[in-house]
């Protein structure tokens, strides 16, 4: 059996993010930059007022009054130039009329007429209230950089510096079909000897969260040549079995991928859950069997799948961890990595559910963590510090 980080890195080998696709700015949420971006416009274009008020020549601040001759709106500025004396009414965002050199805030002029008085102690610096032209940032200004996450400020930076659309990863696509007689659609009531197929639903919206475009394909019964039609007319650049990897007699999965040509770079790891998981290459798609267990088949994912998915779409592969107490013992792990499910506490330790069954969900559902257990590692006592897998952000695509 492989080791986790051995196949993960035999996994990983060779993959690159996916060519760039152009997507308007408001398709591009949560997307990774192909490619580095500038500013095509200046931010702010002209020197600009950051607030209401008046605005004058600094030089003419001691004497403190001035006649108003103008008005600045935004969008709708002055065009004369100030001189001696003389202030135009200006609001936020608008243009600095020529020979203004500072704003008076509205609330410390008084004003009759078209005559105004300094009533405050007026601005205390040259310039004051003044927005400079490009003090946000200039026309050629790198503003983000290829393998940025477009997040919601990052797409408002790009749409100032005057991009309409922009060079993205293409989304990795990613079919699923799952394999077994056993299994019923979600929704659907089981027959005798059945059960609802949930792993369909959790994986899609596990890849779907990190990135991936996914297409589930369904059930597939286990005949030999139901699989190999499902598995010839899947097309995506990753295909996930689900189910039928292992080695019983309705297992198809290995046997069917070989009759196609298949090459399988490992199968099996030394893991637990999810020992029975094979990759491989179908055509021009990479394949992964997971197990058919919903807990094996979620680990296996968290492992796998969304480090591969990640890459191809833009992002680091890497998988976060961090270290926490143990709010309990665990005993000594055997010659499987494990991945305990576990629970953080209200003082900031980590529980390992009394439930480690992989059919279980609902501990799954319930958990917080995966509890990382190296192999052979000796018994932890309460308060050892332990490696955990946040279950809360492992799909995330930040």
């Amino acid at each position: 059996m492989l080791a986790v980080e051995a196949a993960r890195a035999q996994l990983l080998a060779g993959a690159a993010p996916l060519p760039a696709e152009a997507l308007p700015l408001a398709a591009a949420h949560g997307r990774v930059l192909a490619q580095d971006v500038a500013a095509r416009l200046t931010q702010p274009p002209f020197p600009a007022s950051a607030m209401d008020g008046y605005a004058v020549r600094w030089a003419d601040i001691p004497a403190g009054l001035w006649r108003v001759v103008g008005e600045s709106a935004a969008g709708r500025g002055w065009s004369g130039t100030i001189g001696a004396g003389e202030a135009v009414r200006i609001f936020t965002g608008a243009p600095l009329p020529a020979g203004a050199d500072t704003v008076v805030v509205q609330e410390e002029i008084t004003r009759d007429g078209e005559t105004t008085r300094l009533s405050g102690e007026g601005p205390g610096r040259l310039g004051a209230h003044i927005r400079a032209a490009g003090q946000d940032f200039a026309a050629g200004a790198l503003l983000a950089r290829a393998g940025d996450r477009l997040t919601p400020a990052r797409l408002g930076l790009l749409a100032a510096g005057g991009h309409g659309t922009l060079p993205v990863v293409r989304r990795p696509r990613v079919v699923l079909l799952a394999t077994g007689d056993e299994l019923v659609p979600p929704g659907t009531l089981p027959g005798p000897d059945q059960i609802v197929s949930s792993n369909g639903v959790m994986l899609g919206a596990l890849l779907a969260q990190a990135g991936a475009e996914v297409a589930d394909l369904g059930i597939v019964p286990d005949r030999r040549e139901a699989l190999q039609a499902a598995l010839a007319g899947a097309r995506g650049d990753i295909i996930i079995t689900i189910g039928g990897a292992s080695v019983g007699d309705h297992d198809l999965v290995v046997p069917v991928l070989r009759e196609m040509g298949a090459t399988l770079d490992f199968w099996k790891i030394a893991m637990r859950p999810g020992k029975p998981m094979l990759a491989g290459k179908l055509g021009p798609s990479r394949i992964i069997g997971l197990p058919g267990n919903p807990v094996s088949a979620f680990v296996c994912a968290t492992l796998f799948v969304l480090p591969l998915v990640r890459l191809l779409a833009g992002q680091s592969p890497d998988i976060a961890t961090r270290r926490l107490p143990l709010a309990a013992p665990l005993p000594a792990n055997g010659t499987r990595r494990d991945h305990m499910r576990g629970t953080l506490q209200p003082d900031g330790r980590v529980r390992a559910a009394t439930g480690q069954d992989s059919a279980q969900l609902s501990v799954l559902a319930a958990s917080d963590v995966l509890i990382v257990r190296e192999i052979g590692a000796p018994a932890a006592i309460t308060d050892e510090m332990v490696t955990c897998i946040a279950l809360d952000s492992i799909g995330d695509v930040s």
